[in-house]
């Protein structure tokens, strides 16, 4: 599924972090009576005024911000006949914790997650999987990390295109717990993985890389 620009774990989420304050006619009228003169405004003109140059200050702060400005290129998907036991190295090898699942195209299918890992193997966290192999090292059965990614990837995957933008990202990310996104080209094949945690950081600009 592809969510286009018309379209937790953080400790502070983008739509928390760039949400307008609700003004008060009060606050308005406080506000105007420290303003040296006559202002020939009324409140409703003022947070008309107010709710524009909010959208106008996110789109200029924030305009550096697209998902093909942000993702990661150099990522090696997988494929849906991969056995697990193969597709975990990549994560650790890539350094990721999810990994996009395409056909022979590369357009996606799905996504692997470490959560669709975990569940694959029986456990429903990292801790109940270490405490299990600490206490019977052979308790994960071949049979579990044989099985295809492709019986245990997510799907459908959420993806957003190159030029999607601050809110279209913002939209995205809001529809799916998940820690990364595909990104892709305008022919519909994966280009890239935006992680959830860079463009977090992107919406903060003293945190910006």
């Amino acid at each position: 599924m592809t969510l286009n620009p018309c379209a937790s774990e953080d400790p502070l989420s983008p739509e928390e972090d760039l949400a307008e304050l609700e003004l008060t006619d009060a606050d308005i009228l406080e506000a105007m009576r420290e303003i040296p003169g006559y202002l020939d405004i009324t409140t409703m003109d003022f947070r008309a005024v107010y709710h524009l140059a909010h959208r106008h200050a996110l789109d200029r702060l924030f305009s550096g911000i697209t998902a093909g400005r942000l993702m990661r290129r150099e990522v090696r998907p997988l494929t849906p006949d991969i056995p697990l036991a193969e597709a975990i190295p990549s994560f650790v090898r890539q350094g990721l914790k999810s990994l996009p699942v395409v056909d022979g195209q590369r357009r996606p299918l799905g996504i692997l997650t470490e959560t669709d890992v975990l569940r694959g193997l029986g456990a429903e966290t990292f801790l109940a999987l270490m405490a299990r192999v600490i206490a019977d090292e052979k308790c994960i059965k071949s049979e579990q990390h044989h099985r295809p990614v492709g019986e245990l990837m997510t799907a459908p995957v959420v993806c957003v295109p190159l030029d999607a933008g601050l809110r279209a990202l913002l939209a995205a990310f809001a529809s799916h717990p998940g820690r990364a996104m595909p990104v892709l080209a305008a022919d519909g094949r994966l280009a890239g993985l935006l992680p959830r945690k860079v463009f977090l950081n992107a919406c903060h600009p003293d945190r910006r890389p």
